[in-house]
C-alpha cells in the first residue's frame, strides 16, 4: 500500500489538540502505513493578541477555562485539570515558547522526538498546571524526556527554529487551516476538529479510496 501523508497540524496550549494527539498515535498503530508529519499552528502569537481577543490578557483564562471543559468531554480520558489551571497565578501563555520546543526537537532529532515533547508538554500544561510560556519550566520537561537535552537547548532559541516555525505558518495560510487540529491528507485533503477515532480512520479512508 502507497504511504498517506498527514500533516497534523496543532498547537500546544490548544485544548482540543490534547485528546486529538491521543488519538494520532493510536490511528498510526491501526494504519501503520499512515505518515504523520507535525506542523505549526499559532493561536496566540503574542500577549497583544490575548488583549485583542479577550480585552486584557488577565481576562483570558475565565473563557478559555470553557473551552477546556468542552475539550475535557471530548478527551475519552477526561484528563484536564481546569481547577488547577483555575488556581494557578500565572498568565495564560502564548503559542511561541511550546512550538519553538518542539520544531527545536525535531531538529535535534526526529519527527517522533517531536511528538513526545509536544505531548509531554501538553500534560503539563492541561493537567499540571504548569506554565509552558516560560522557558525555563520547558526546559525542565524537555529534560526529563529521551532526547539530547545539550543540542535541544542549543536550538531551541535560535533564528533557524524560529524561522522553520514562522514557514509553517505560512503553510497554515497556503492550505487555509483556520483552526486546530486540522490534519491535510496528501497535501489537499483537510479534516478540522478532535473526531473520534472511528470518525478519522473513515474519513482518512475516504480518500484514499478517492
Amino acid at each position: 500500500m502507497h504511504t498517506t501523508k498527514i500533516e497534523f497540524f496543532h498547537d500546544p496550549i490548544c485544548s482540543f489538540c490534547f485528546p486529538m494527539s491521543n488519538r494520532m498515535r493510536e490511528l498510526k498503530k491501526q494504519l501503520p502505513h499512515v505518515e504523520i508529519l507535525h506542523r505549526s499552528f499559532a493561536l496566540v502569537k503574542s500577549e497583544k493578541e490575548f488583549e485583542a481577543m479577550f480585552g486584557s490578557h488577565e481576562n483570558a483564562k475565565n473563557e478559555i477555562l470553557t473551552h477546556w471543559e468542552k475539550a475535557n468531554r471530548n478527551d475519552n480520558l477526561n484528563r484536564f485539570n481546569i481547577q488547577g489551571m483555575r488556581n494557578a497565578t500565572f498568565l495564560f501563555p502564548t503559542s511561541m515558547p511550546a512550538l519553538y520546543a518542539c520544531k527545536a526537537a525535531r531538529l535535534a532529532a526526529t519527527e517522533e522526538a517531536y511528538w513526545d515533547v509536544f505531548d509531554a508538554l501538553q500534560k503539563a500544561f492541561f493537567m499540571g498546571s504548569q506554565n509552558i510560556g516560560d522557558f525555563a519550566v520547558i526546559e525542565q520537561i524537555v529534560s526529563t524526556l529521551e532526547i539530547d537535552f545539550e543540542h535541544w537547548k542549543s536550538l531551541v532559541t535560535t533564528d533557524e527554529v524560529k524561522q522553520r516555525v514562522e514557514n509553517e505558518l505560512q503553510l497554515v495560510n497556503h492550505y487555509g487551516i483556520r483552526t486546530v487540529p486540522s490534519l491535510v491528507v496528501n497535501e489537499k485533503h483537510i479534516i478540522s476538529g478532535a473526531l473520534q477515532l472511528e470518525e478519522l480512520i473513515d474519513r482518512i479512508g475516504k480518500v484514499e479510496r478517492n
